[in-house]
C-alpha cells in the first residue's frame, strides 16, 4: 500500500502563486509512474491540469499552459505543482495522481482557493 502527502494548498489572491507537492511514503514510488494533477471545483468534473511522465516531459491543457509547472524530484519521491498568475477560476480541490502498470493511485486532494 501507498500514501500520498498533498501540500501547499491554501488562499491566495489572484495573480498570486502557490506550490503544490506530492509526496510517496512508498520508496522509489515516483520515478516508475507517470504523474498528473487534477483539480475539482464544487460542481464540476475533475479536470486533468499537467501531466508529467517517467522521462520528464511534460503536457498541460490551454487552461494552465503558461501558467502551471509539473516537476518530479525522484530522490525525494515528490511531485510538485508550480501554480503562477492564479485566478478565480483556478479554485479547486487539487488532487495528484499516478498511473502506468495497470495502477491507478490517487492522493487526498488539498484545497487551492483564489480571491478575486
Amino acid at each position: 500500500q501507498v500514501q500520498f502527502v498533498e501540500s501547499g494548498g491554501g488562499l491566495v489572491q489572484s495573480g498570486g502563486s502557490l506550490s503544490l507537492s506530492c509526496a510517496a511514503s512508498r520508496p522509489s514510488f515516483i520515478s516508475r509512474y507517470t504523474g498528473d494533477w487534477y483539480r475539482q471545483a464544487p460542481g464540476k468534473e475533475r479536470e486533468l491540469v499537467a501531466t508529467i511522465d517517467t522521462r520528464g516531459g511534460t503536457n498541460y491543457p490551454d487552461s494552465t499552459k503558461g501558467r502551471f509547472a509539473i516537476s518530479r524530484d525522484n530522490a525525494k519521491n515528490t511531485i510538485r505543482l508550480q501554480m503562477n498568475s492564479l485566478k478565480p477560476e483556478d479554485t479547486a480541490v487539487y488532487y495528484c495522481h499516478f498511473w502506468g502498470f495497470g495502477d491507478d493511485y490517487w492522493g487526498q486532494g488539498t484545497q487551492v482557493t483564489v480571491s478575486a
